[in-house]
């Protein structure tokens, strides 16, 4: 027996379990071990030596004292400053709107007294025609220069945005160039077209939303606004012709103008409607300022025969 071999021992108890989180040792390890040990063992150091913690001298507790008085000082005096500070600023702020308002209603009243100059001046301008050349003749130059008001028959076209103004082109629009990408909003080259078809058609005067037309008139843009004569027209725009009602509306209708617009009416949505008037009535443009043409008189005429 001696000589046999001996067998292992057998163990009795089963082999101990594995950890469930054995797989995460690396998160374990930072959650169980979250102070660095270099940052343990200086603060144990600091500890032992009696540096850590609160300040233990007198000096260094009054330091400590004064610094939070200090800053507890600068907090409330900030507090105190913001609090005083806002009835300021409300304050110049109130000023400021009752500023705006008060150069709103001075403008607004700048405006009134220039329209009344204006009313001035071309009332002094016709009585001088009246004067100067006397009889129809300056009654006749006053109708074709605007600075006279007019009725007559003639035609009333509205022009209106689209109910929905969105859109854009396709490529084939009439108004692809004009940088809008809103082409249901009538713009200034559409009452462009529509003034010059009325005019080639046989008008004899135009208004537009009460704005008279003359030879020095103006149509632009201001942004999404329309301006006749720097004065900013809102929708819709009623146009106003005097001429021979039906002949001037079938005229138009039939030009490249009118059919312009009936595409604008197809295509985008715009609104568009005329009917001829019995007797339409325009003003007078609001002055009509003549800076470098002559009269020609008698004498210049015999100079130059």
């Amino acid at each position: 027996m001696c000589g046999m071999p001996q067998q292992p021992p057998v163990r009795s108890s089963p082999p101990r379990a594995q950890r469930p989180d054995a797989s995460m040792s690396l998160i374990t390890n930072v959650m169980d071990h979250s102070l660095d040990d270099g940052y343990a063992e200086a603060a144990a150091r600091r500890k032992s030596q009696g540096e850590g913690g609160l300040p233990k001298t007198l000096r260094a507790k009054l330091g400590l004292a004064g610094g939070l008085v200090l800053a507890a000082l600068v907090v409330t005096l900030g507090a105190a400053q913001a609090r005083v500070a806002a009835p300021v600023v409300a304050k110049e702020r109130q000023e400021l709107i009752d500023r705006v308002d008060k150069e709103t209603a001075d403008a607004d009243q700048l405006e009134k007294t220039v329209d009344t100059l204006r009313d001035d001046v071309s009332a002094r301008q016709r009585a001088a025609l009246r004067s100067s050349g006397g009889g129809s003749e300056a009654d006749l130059v006053g109708l074709l220069s605007g600075a006279t008001a007019v009725h007559g028959p003639g035609v009333r076209l509205v022009v209106n945005d689209a109910k929905e103004a969105s859109g854009g082109g396709d490529g084939s629009n009439p108004r692809e160039t004009s940088g809008f990408s809103d082409t249901g909003r009538v713009r200034d080259r559409d009452m462009q077209r529509v003034v010059n078809g009325l005019w080639a058609s046989g008008a004899e005067a135009i208004s537009v939303n009460g704005q008279r037309l003359t030879a020095l008139s103006a149509i632009r843009a201001a942004g999404d606004a329309i301006l006749v004569d720097n004065r900013p027209l809102v929708p819709p725009y009623t146009v106003l012709a005097v001429g021979d009602g039906q002949r001037l509306s079938t005229r138009f209708q039939d030009s490249a103008d009118g059919l312009y617009l009936h595409a604008l009416e197809e295509n985008y949505g715009i609104r568009a409607t005329i009917s001829t008037e019995g007797d339409v009535r325009l003003p007078a443009a609001p002055s009509v300022i003549v800076r470098t043409a002559q009269p020609k008189s008698e004498k210049t005429e015999k100079g130059t025969s």
